[in-house]
C-alpha cells in the first residue's frame, strides 16, 4: 500500500511508502491517503495521529509522470483534495514527523498538518514558479497565516527552499532534531496530547 496505517494505543500513524518515487503524490496514493485519514477520525478510540513517510523524502509533491500521461485529476480526492488531505476537514490533530525533503506538493502536506517535526537537513519550498507553475493544493493561502504575509510571499515568489532551521525560526515548524530522533520527538508530542481529554482537544483545535 502505498499509504500504511498503524494505530499505537490513541495515536494513528500515517505512513506514506513509495519511497522509489520519493512519496511523489499519485492516484493511488491520495486515496490510500484520505482511507487513512477516514480511519483515523472514524476511530474514536484514536485521538491524535502522526504523518510521516519511508525514504530519502517526506514527498515530493505532485507524481509529474502521472500528470503527463493526463492523469492529473487522480492526484485529487473529492473529500480532502490533493493527496487525499489538503482540502481534508478533520477533528483530530494531525502531527507531521519529516525526515528528507518536503517540496512543492510536499510542503503543502506538510501545512496541511498541524504541527511539525522535522530533522535538521530537512527542506521546505514552493518552487512551482521556477517550472511556470503555481502553489495550487493550499501552499499559497497557508503559508501566510503560519509565517505571516512578506516572508510567505518571498518563499512563494522567489521559489527558493526554506531550511529546516529558518521554518522553525518563522513558526512553521515546532522542533528541529537529527534525522534518528525525529519519529521518536512526533511520539513524544502526541503523548503530551494523548495525555488531555480527547474532545476539549478537538474542540480547542477547531477553533
Amino acid at each position: 500500500m502505498p499509504v500504511e496505517y498503524e494505530k499505537k494505543g490513541h495515536v494513528a500513524v500515517i505512513t506514506m511508502n513509495r519511497p522509489e518515487a520519493r512519496n511523489a503524490i499519485n492516484g493511488e496514493m491520495a486515496e490510500t491517503m484520505e482511507a487513512a485519514i477516514d480511519q483515523m477520525e472514524s476511530d474514536p478510540d484514536v485521538w491524535v495521529g502522526i504523518l510521516t513517510a519511508v525514504g530519502k523524502a517526506f514527498c515530493a509533491g505532485a507524481d509529474l509522470k502521472e500528470i503527463s500521461a493526463g492523469n492529473g485529476a487522480a492526484l485529487s480526492t473529492k473529500k480532502g483534495g490533493f493527496a487525499g488531505i489538503a482540502r481534508r476537514e478533520r477533528t483530530k490533530p494531525l502531527i507531521a514527523a519529516i525526515t528528507g525533503s518536503a517540496l512543492a506538493g510536499g510542503t503543502e502536506v506538510a501545512l496541511s498538518c498541524d504541527m511539525i517535526i522535522c530533522a535538521d537537513d530537512t527542506n521546505f519550498g514552493l518552487p512551482e514558479v521556477k517550472r511556470s507553475l503555481v502553489a495550487g493544493a493550499g501552499g499559497l493561502f497557508r503559508l501566510p497565516r503560519v509565517i505571516g504575509k512578506a516572508m510567505a510571499l518571498e518563499v512563494i515568489l522567489t521559489g527558493d527552499p526554506l531550511s529546516s532551521q529558518r521554518a522553525y525560526e518563522l513558526g512553521m515548524v515546532n522542533k528541529v532534531v537529527p534525522e534518528a530522533d525525529v519519529m521518536a520527538e512526533a511520539e513524544k508530542l502526541a503523548a503530551r496530547i494523548t495525555a488531555n481529554a480527547p474532545l476539549a482537544v478537538a474542540a480547542s483545535r477547531t477553533v
